[in-house]
Parts: C-alpha cells; structure tokens; sequence
C-alpha cells in the first residue's frame, strides 16, 4: 500500500517523534511505501484566508467555501494545497499523528484538513436530492481508502474510560474519525491511543512501540469502526435523522452513528 503519514508535534526529539518512526519504519519493513507530511518542519500555514484564493478580487467579500470550490475547479489553489490533495490521492491509507491537546488535535493539523479538504474536493461533492444527500459519510472522495488515528495523551486510560472524568475517548474523537475522515469516504480504523506518555520509561515506551507495530502491520486488514453510510438507507433524506427502530430506543449521541445488535426493523 501507499501511506502518507501526517505528523503535528513541534518537536522531532519527543516521544511523538520516535512512535512516527516505529511506524514509518514498520511500514517500510511490511513493503508499503511511506510518505511523511511534517506540518511544523515544513512550516505548514494553517489559517484559511484570502491568501488561499488568488483568484478572488480584492474588493470581494471572502466566503470561504465558495471561493474554495472556485480555486479547485480552476485548478487555482495554492501549490501546498495542491501538492497535500494529491498526496491523499496517492495514498491508500492516511495516518493523522498527534498530541491530544484540550481535548482535539493541535491547531496546525485543523489548519491542513481546513485547507487541503477545499469545496469539491472532501466536500461539496455529489448530488443532493430527495434520496441521495451528497457523497459523504461512506461515500466521496476517498472512498476505498483507509484511515487511522494514532494519539498520544498525558492521561490516564482510566481517565477517558466510559465513566471517565474526560469522557469516553471514542466520544473525543468522533468528530475527527466520523466528521473529519469518515465524511470524504475514509474506512475508519479503530485509533491506536498511547496513555500517561510524560510518564513512560525505557520498559513502557517499548510495550507501546510494539503495540504500534502490531497496528501498522494490520492496517490493511483491521476491521474498520462500522459508521452507518448515509446515503444507505439508514437515515431519512433530507432530515438526516436516523430511521425509526434502528439503534437504542433509549440512545442518544454519537453511538447511535453505529450499526449494531440493537438495530430493528
């Protein structure tokens, strides 16, 4: 497989910089081929704004999404731009690197998916009709490819279990894995989560590296996280409410998003 491997801590000395070793090197050693987008080293610029949209006059208001549709079908983003999306092209399998930082992914990386999803590339794609709502969420761009999540954080396991005072961490990073690499068609894998990192010696950083091997030797074969597809029938167009009798009656959030035993009808 071809996998690109998007990396954002500030530091290639840290514990995030040796695990994106692990990886890269256990990848290379299964036969993929590997790229590395470094986002700090390559002083990725985050913010979107009207340097993004050569083509847009200077007296126009900027309303991002329609200029950025504008510039990806003149083939008029950036060069970075262009040069990250065709990388995701290449790419079977996408690896998002990162600290948990207050609960997300630090602002550099928001920053790439900001810019490098552009209207007409990860979104605005598809017809929206009444049974058909976009190619999104199981459908569009990247369908066919893989997508992992691999996440380092200073807490404790406990601490982001089910009753866990950060809450459940697959509840912390549903909007990435569903929102962010589930909605341009990205089969999702379970992420891979390394806890109490500050804490690690020599004995813990092994286990973990290890256990990192192991994810990335699987990465063509780990059964993905099973989000319902939108457009497959189990939500009702155009509300995008999930059906009567599927799920927990007495369910809400974001498991409901799963398909599962609870399922009816």
């Amino acid at each position: 497989m071809n996998v690109l491997l998007v990396f954002a801590h500030p530091e290639p000395r840290s514990l995030n910089g040796a695990l994106r070793d692990v990886a890269v090197q256990a990848l290379e050693a299964e036969g993929h081929a590997v790229r590395v987008s470094d986002l700090y080293a390559d002083g990725w610029k985050s913010e979107v704004d009207r340097t993004d949209f050569t083509q847009l006059p200077p007296d126009a208001r900027l309303r991002v999404a329609a200029a950025s549709g504008e510039a990806f079908a003149a083939g008029a983003l950036t060069a970075d731009v262009r040069a990250e999306q065709e990388k995701l092209l290449w790419a079977d399998a996408l690896i998002l690197q990162f600290p948990l930082w207050w609960y997300t992914m630090p602002a550099i990386l928001k920053g790439w998916v900001d810019r490098v999803y552009a209207y007409g590339f990860a979104y605005g794609v598809g017809e929206h009709s009444d049974h058909h709502w976009g190619d999104r969420f199981g459908e569009g761009t990247l369908v066919g490819k893989r997508a992992m999540l691999v996440v380092t954080t200073g807490g404790w396991e406990a601490h982001y279990a089910a009753r866990g005072v950060n809450g459940p961490i697959d509840d912390l990073l549903f909007p990435i894995n569903h929102g962010i690499l589930y909605y341009p068609g990205y089969a999702v894998l379970p992420p891979f989560v390394a806890y109490r990192v500050d804490r690690l010696d020599d004995t813990g950083f092994a286990r973990v590296a290890e256990r990192l091997r192991e994810r990335v030797r699987t990465l063509a074969t780990t059964a993905p996280i099973p989000y319902r597809r939108q457009n497959g029938g189990d939500y009702l167009i155009p509300s995008l409410q999930l059906r009567p009798g599927l799920g927990d009656p007495d369910a809400a959030g974001f498991a409901l998003h799963l398909e599962g035993a609870a399922d009816r009808g």
